[in-house]
């Protein structure tokens, strides 16, 4: 069986290289039947291939899709096949490294449609893969070609807006999962995996291959490579530390019911029905004193012997200043009218 399929428009260069990919209906483990019709058509060899299809190409394709019985894909080519961009039909035999821009994006997209979780993709080495780009109102530009683009704008009376020059464009330009709030999109990268029920606020952020498992009010950081578990909060301005900030190749993740005060953040692993207080960071470092429930102290340890522990409360003790755990008496409950999505 094969790991992946999907029929991409796309945006070139003047040089013809592969700038960004858009995929409406990709498919994660393929049957064999799909990809021995598509594969026919466009002359697909085997293993990790993206191949640009012609018009003639994806009409033949609709066709042999539509006999085949996969009424979604052929309506796809046939729309595909009128395209003014070009067309890519993407086929991946296996989750090896990337050697393509248009199979980065297929494995973005896999996992903001919630095809597949983070952390379960191969992602080492897309940031070779993924050019730097302006994007605008007109869509993904190349830095070198944007001097041009403004003025030809300039001159025919537009304005070219550039929103952001990054690597990642911004999920909702691509995909916008089933009941969810994100109040400034621009703070959601693709890639990300937003659950249903997840609002995302104006200070909220989401890296590429981390997110939310679902219901979650999310006013503060989710770095890349962390999951915040069913029913967690995070507050605003608070932190996660990612494997790209920091948190080297320990996965940082947050429990079910959990809550991250504001301007807070860990560095750790947090079980089920955690809290942090508001402006207390948890390095794996960070010294705890253990209190029993008579707030005597037990011991002192490292924050790092804590990790994925359930039913813990961090505090800072507000005379000595020394940071404390205490067991987690009352479970977290979310307010759901504030976070209905329908």
């Amino acid at each position: 069986m094969s790991f992946a399929f999907g029929i991409g428009i796309g945006t070139q260069n003047n040089q013809g290289e592969w700038l960004e990919v858009f995929y409406l209906h990709p498919v994660y483990m393929p049957g064999p039947k799909l990809v021995e019709v598509a594969g026919n058509v466009v002359n697909y060899t085997g293993g990790n291939q993206a191949i640009s299809a012609t018009p003639k190409q994806l009409k033949a394709l609709a066709e042999s899709l539509g006999e085949a019985g996969f009424g979604d894909q052929a309506n796809l080519a046939v729309r595909a096949a009128t395209s003014e961009r070009p067309v890519v039909v993407t086929l991946l035999e296996s989750d090896d490294t990337a050697s393509s821009t248009p199979e980065v994006y297929l494995k973005l997209h896999l996992i903001s449609h919630r095809l597949v979780k983070p952390h379960s993709l191969k992602l080492d080495g897309i940031f070779g893969k993924l050019p730097n780009l302006a994007w605008t109102n007109e869509g993904a530009i190349d830095l070198n070609e944007l001097p041009d683009r403004q003025l030809k704008a300039r001159i025919e009376g537009r304005l070219l807006e550039v929103k952001s020059v990054d690597k990642f464009p911004q999920m909702t330009d691509y995909v916008v999962p089933k009941g969810i709030r994100i109040a400034d999109t621009a703070r959601v990268r693709l890639g990300a995996y937003v659950g249903e029920g997840t609002t995302v606020m104006h200070e909220g952020f989401i890296n590429f291959n981390a997110g939310t498992e679902g219901t979650s009010m999310i006013e503060g950081r989710i770095s890349a490579g962390v999951m915040i578990g069913q029913g967690s909060d995070l507050g605003g301005g608070c932190s996660t530390m990612g494997t790209l900030s920091g948190g080297g190749n320990i996965i940082i993740s947050v429990g079910e019911n959990c809550l991250i005060g504001a301007n807070s953040g860990i560095g750790i692993p947090l079980g089920d029905r955690c809290t942090v207080e508001a402006g207390l960071y948890i390095t794996s470092g960070t010294k705890v004193a253990l209190l029993d429930d008579n707030n005597e102290l037990v011991e002192v340890i490292k924050a790092r012997d804590l990790a994925s522990k359930p039913d813990l409360l961090f505090r800072r003790n507000s005379q000595t200043g020394a940071v404390e755990c205490k067991t987690n008496k009352s479970a977290i409950e979310l307010n759901e009218e504030l976070h209905a999505n329908n």
